[in-house]
């Protein structure tokens, strides 16, 4: 019986996942869930306790601000992450990549909840509050660039679109946990005044936890065999320089392609995820219990969303489905977003409903967001095996640096319009971007990835 993880034959047998195979496919869904967590920690943990880090009156504007730089510059780390640890999976192993930078992860998730803040250090506070996620971004960057592929590498053809889906779906879960673990926090540590207990000390159990979920992970990996079409590319050709590679002929050209692509992806995703917490509490005032718990629920949609769309992937093909929802980001995602900005005003004021602020939050984030599904299965499968790691996590990450200062632009933009709606002129600018780098690519759903 061949012991390969990836499929070689059209047998159906061979179309099943494998024991190995299904050890390295949860490893890469727990892998995206711990790494998203982290990720999301700023922005869902950290905001209403911003005024930990802060002086006295510190605009509510500039708060916000800092909020989304210390997320844009986890993001900003990310393809750091990718390049070395993307060299790392390609040369020495998709699993040794994995385990060394999950390993740092929790180390920066750990130390920044142990973190001191203004009223003892003054600024020096945030600076080490940004440095950190900074430098825990650089390793979360490289454990999708090493576990996904290994993970895709390990499953048959026919399952790549739903494997790659319930990788993608990781995601939002990990938002949905932050949110969870955050909530159940609000209950004995109450948010509010800069005096509250949130503020004080309650803001560092989430990233504790994400520390301990860290460390879970980490035992677990260790179980998780490394990728046979990585070992046969090892045996067959001496190591080379992956990032040489890439940016030399053929590589060149699909990783211009799928920078393209994802520079579009992560503008959407900036303009609507990663901005509406921040936008709904800190901006326009609702309270931040009832934002985090109907974000939470958002995500639940989200998740659902993503499997969706890694369904239809598969089914009608994946360059198809990204141009298409390049066209509706365009088309039908301003429109919920607007009418989420208007209620929140509303609601903020006593005339408006908080629910139907998350419904159309939530029709808002279905509608950027789900397409992800598709995302790291379409990357992973435009690169040959001595690249893979480094194509797909330089692809996926590189793209974040123009779209992670949306922050920045956000308040550039308030010369035309008012700052509540300015995410609408990013979310437009994502989805032109998505479609015209999705037709600029060929179809991958029937790639070999051996």
């Amino acid at each position: 019986m061949p012991t390969d993880l990836s499929d070689r034959t059209n047998d159906p047998e061979q179309q099943r996942l494998s024991p190995p195979a299904k050890r390295a496919v949860k490893g890469a869904c727990f892998g995206f869930f711990v790494d998203y967590f982290d990720i999301y920690l700023p922005v869902v943990a950290l905001t209403p306790a911003i005024a930990y880090f802060q002086a006295q009156h510190t605009p509510a504007s500039v708060a916000a601000t800092l909020s989304y730089v210390t997320l844009a510059l986890t993001l900003i780390g990310r393809p750091v992450g990718a390049i070395i640890f993307g060299r790392i999976a390609d040369i020495t192993g998709r699993r040794k990549a994995t385990l060394i930078a999950v390993a740092g992860a929790g180390a920066c998730t750990l130390l920044m909840g142990l973190l001191p803040g203004y009223a003892t250090i003054g600024w020096l506070s945030i600076i080490l509050v940004l440095l950190l996620r900074f430098v825990g971004g650089v390793f979360m960057g490289g454990e999708y660039s090493s576990a996904n592929p290994l993970a895709m590498e390990a499953s048959p053809k026919r399952l790549r679109g739903l494997v790659g889906g319930m990788i993608a779906a990781s995601y939002p879960l990990g938002y949905i946990a932050i949110s969870i673990v955050v909530a159940i926090t609000f209950q004995f540590a109450p948010a509010g005044s800069p005096d509250s207990p949130y503020v004080q000390w309650g803001w560092r159990i989430p990233f504790f936890v994400g520390a301990a979920l860290s460390a879970w992970f980490l035992l677990y990996y260790r179980k998780v065999e490394e990728s046979a079409a990585f070992k046969r590319v090892q045996r067959a050709e001496k190591p080379k320089s992956p990032l040489r590679e890439l940016l030399t002929g053929e590589h060149r050209r699909k990783l211009l392609q799928v920078l393209l692509l994802m520079t579009g992806m992560w503008f959407t995703v900036q303009a609507t995820l990663s901005a509406t917490p921040a936008l709904l509490s800190a901006v326009i005032g609702l309270p931040s219990t009832e934002v985090n718990t109907g974000l939470l629920v958002a995500n639940v949609f989200v998740a659902v969303g993503y499997l969706v769309m890694a369904q239809l992937g598969q089914r009608f093909g994946r360059r198809r489905m990204l141009v298409l929802s390049g066209i509706w980001t365009v088309l039908l995602a301003p429109l919920a977003f607007v009418a989420m900005v208007r209620e929140a005003i509303g609601a903020a004021a006593g005339d408006g409903s908080t629910l139907l602020v998350m419904v159309y939050a939530t029709a808002a984030l279905v509608l950027t967001v789900s397409p992800w599904g598709i995302v790291s299965t379409y990357i992973i499968e435009r690169f040959a095996t001595g690249v893979r790691a480094s194509g797909y996590g330089i692809g996926y990450s590189l793209a974040v640096i123009i779209p992670g200062f949306y922050a920045f632009y956000m308040l550039g933009l308030t010369r035309l319009m008012p700052y509540e709606y300015t995410p609408i002129v990013l979310i437009v600018l994502g989805g032109v971007l998505t479609a015209i780098g999705a037709l600029r690519g060929p179809e991958t759903r029937d790639a070999d990835l051996d």
